[in-house]
């Protein structure tokens, strides 16, 4: 979808991929089926099966959903930064949802992976996809997202803007890109606070600090996050991603999440200095409704 309002004064086009339009409301319902299926190909998820996962909300939805058409169990792992509507939407879904603190530090007992390891390891005929490491998360962007993209725009796409949470949406998609024109460029929305940037630009990672923005960044570096494709880590205030999430619904009728301000503040940036052959794409990661509560509630960013 073309932006017509926010971009004003741009001579780029930059287009909305609406993720947000998937059954489940976002971009993981492509990696909960890709996964689902994988596991069912190799003989790992068999019938009756649970399925165990470690997610901010939307894969725990498009596994759920996966998991609802083909008869499993779920138990998904969140922290208390989710947003009670993810914790609710996958309730609805049938799933158990085991909620841990956000404070929690990777590789201790409290930790929301650590703790979808310790359950998956305790749960009979479990399957645990781990989607920062399994193939068929980028594997599913490589195979629909990508290709997507590029018939969409008619092989004219310049500019690939995504978050980076698992890694799986932009080193998919970028990869594939790649291969058919190693002068796109891919650029990855990282909030303030998130390792990424420092990683892309040093190889080191830091300390990361605390952000509002769900479901990207990272405190550790994913298997699935291959920054080889990544040509460019743009870093974003929470403030500019959830000011932009709420314009992008007001000024567009594009009603989403705050990840999807990030990739939009990292768009608009990467627009600025292109001429008229500049086509930039982001993606629109969720739907709003995930974070009435939250962004889209004034009450909630006067507090914040």
């Amino acid at each position: 979808v073309k932006l017509n309002r926010i971009t004003q004064g741009l001579k780029a086009t930059v287009l909305a991929k609406m993720e947000n339009l998937n059954p489940g409301y976002s971009v993981k319902d492509r990696i909960g089926l890709s996964m689902v299926e994988a596991a069912e190909a190799q003989g790992i998820l068999k019938p009756g099966g649970t399925i165990v996962e470690a997610t901010s909300g939307n894969t725990g939805i498009g596994l759920a959903l996966a998991a609802a058409v083909k008869g499993y169990r779920c138990i998904f792992v969140m922290t208390d930064k989710a947003s009670t509507e993810k914790v609710r939407y996958l309730k609805a879904l049938g799933a158990d949802v085991v909620v841990t603190p956000a404070t929690a530090k990777p590789g201790t007992p409290d930790h929301y992976v650590t703790t979808a390891q310790r359950i998956a390891h305790e749960t009979p005929n479990s399957f645990y996809p781990d989607q920062y490491s399994h193939p068929a998360n980028p594997g599913a962007h490589y195979r629909t997202t990508g290709p997507e993209l590029w018939e969409q725009t008619e092989g004219k796409i310049t500019h690939f803007v995504a978050g980076i949470g698992t890694g799986g949406t932009i080193s998919g998609t970028g990869r594939f890109l790649k291969e058919k024109n190693p002068n796109i460029k891919i650029i990855g929305a990282d909030p303030y606070g998130s390792i990424f940037k420092t990683y892309k630009e040093t190889g080191k990672t830091v300390e990361a600090t605390p952000y509002l923005v769900e479901g990207i960044g990272q405190q550790v570096v994913p298997e699935n996050a291959q920054l080889k494709y990544v040509d460019e880590v743009i870093n974003v205030t929470d403030r500019e991603s959830f000011e932009l999430s709420r314009q992008l619904g007001r000024l567009e009728g594009i009603f989403c999440g705050g990840s999807t301000g990030t990739n939009l503040a990292a768009a608009l940036r990467v627009a600025r200095p292109l001429d008229e052959d500049g086509l930039v794409v982001f993606i629109v990661c969720d739907t709003g409704e995930h974070y009435l509560s939250k962004h889209h509630s004034d009450e909630w960013m006067k507090e914040k």
